[in-house]
């Protein structure tokens, strides 16, 4: 999406090129920007009102105008830094004594249907100052008035913590719920949760590519360990990518997203392999050095962890894809396993044995700092990926015999449920939308 930027009034109108037409009455140009750091420790929630939007043909909310308000604050509560104020304290109505009832932001919105098309218009009021911070239109066809209030959302983000919000991510995730573990795809909210694959046999290890269009994974129903690319534009177009034998295993996708490193077994021993978007071999990464496996490509693709048994159990390596050099990074513990880079290449996330668990652990790359568990409680925790905008795990927990997708803040804080199905979830990756 393109934007053109340009001074009206002394405030700043952005018109996007797509669907969206305008975004208006944002914060002067010259104004200092200061952003929430939702990380800290010491952070108090900000209390936001989104009462029910109103639709301009009646003045009055109705249904829709209920289920819009709704789903941007299940949005905005999903960052963390959020606290919904209950409707009930102010009647619903658009207008309330907002400082008695310790309200810091309003979210009002209105709407107005034109044949198949919906106008949307959003505004973010700051009570302290008294005026509206900033706001936007849209306008699309109806059915994408949840896309629509959701960009809202992750731009209420942008305006609080200085990056966008990840409302509309997606997670890639394993299911048993048609009887035989297969890819789905759940956003977030989990609004919409799609199957992938059909191949009524065992799927693993989903990865998408870096423009979120591609989903490459491994699968058996061939007989062999085979590994596959799917185009999400086009949900029936399946090719197989390497049917060398043995494994076809957890494609990491490069940064650039030209290259893969995989697990091939075609020799023997597991060991890491870099192909070309065709499964053409360009170069083997290890060899003769232990079993290695899942590879996680630093946000650069300088370096690229992964996890070796060289040293007799399974710990987590990085190499420097200049040199080729390796250096291991994890030592506490006797198994570590599934590294998952940070999108900011501050923290690797990875699955650690403690005290006969498995739990969630995150250490900085150079391994100068002790790695710190954000796991706790009941239940085994497993495959850790990062949200777009790293301040989020999302993970598979098992406990009570169902294995279900969770997400977690870096700081350990507010692991919940993410999906709610029959079955069993596993091996979640977290990724940005589709890019347009």
């Amino acid at each position: 999406m393109e934007d053109n930027g340009k001074v009206v009034g002394g405030r700043r109108v952005w018109f996007f090129s797509w669907v969206f037409l305008f975004l208006f009455g944002v914060t002067s140009a010259g104004a200092e920007r200061i952003y929430l750091d939702i990380t800290a420790a010491d952070v108090r929630k900000v209390a936001v009102a989104v009462p029910p939007f109103v639709d301009n043909a009646t003045g009055m909310a109705g249904e829709n105008g209920g289920k819009m308000a709704e789903l941007l604050g299940k949005g905005l509560e999903f960052h963390g830094f959020i606290r919904l104020v209950d409707p009930q304290q102010y009647g619903g109505a658009q207008s309330a004594d907002w400082r008695s009832l310790g309200v810091d932001y309003v979210a009002l919105g209105s709407f107005e249907k034109k044949g198949t098309n919906l106008q949307l218009e959003m505004r973010i009021l700051d009570v302290a100052e008294d005026k509206m911070l900033f706001g936007r239109r849209y306008r699309g066809a109806t059915s994408r008035k949840n896309d629509m209030v959701l960009r809202f959302c992750d731009a209420v983000i942008e305006e609080f913590t200085g990056e966008p919000g990840i409302s509309r991510s997606r997670v890639a995730f394993i299911s048993d719920a048609s009887g035989r573990k297969e890819v789905y795809i759940g956003d977030v909210l989990g609004l919409h949760i799609r199957q992938i694959t059909r191949h009524k046999h065992l799927t693993v290890s989903p990865r998408f590519s870096p423009d979120g269009k591609f989903l490459a994974y491994s699968s058996y129903h061939s007989g062999n360990q085979n590994l596959y690319i799917t185009d999400l534009r086009q949900s029936k177009i399946t090719r197989a990518i390497s049917r060398r034998r043995g494994m076809n295993l957890a494609p990491a996708w490069s940064p650039d997203g030209k290259t893969m490193a995989v697990t091939l077994s075609k020799d023997g021993s597991p060991d890491l392999y870099l192909i070309d978007r065709q499964g053409r071999i360009l170069e083997r990464l290890t060899k003769k050095t232990g079993i290695n496996v899942s590879p996680s490509w630093s946000p650069d693709g300088g370096r690229l962890a992964f996890v070796s048994d060289r040293s007799g159990k399974p710990q987590i390596y990085i190499m420097d894809m200049l040199s080729r050099r390796v250096q291991r990074l994890t030592f506490e513990g006797s198994e570590n396993s599934e590294p998952n880079w940070s999108p900011k290449g501050d923290l690797i996330a990875y699955t650690g044995l403690h005290n006969g668990t498995y739990h969630i652990f995150t250490i900085d790359p150079a391994g100068k700092t002790a790695p710190r568990q954000i796991t706790s409680g009941a239940g085994e925790f497993e495959s850790p990926s990062w949200s777009p905008d790293g301040k989020q795990i999302v993970l598979s927990r098992r406990r009570g015999g169902k294995q279900e997708i969770c997400a977690v803040f870096k700081n350990g804080k507010g692991l919940r449920t993410l999906f709610h199905l029959k079955g069993n979830q596993s091996y979640p990756q977290w990724a940005a939308p589709e890019e347009e």
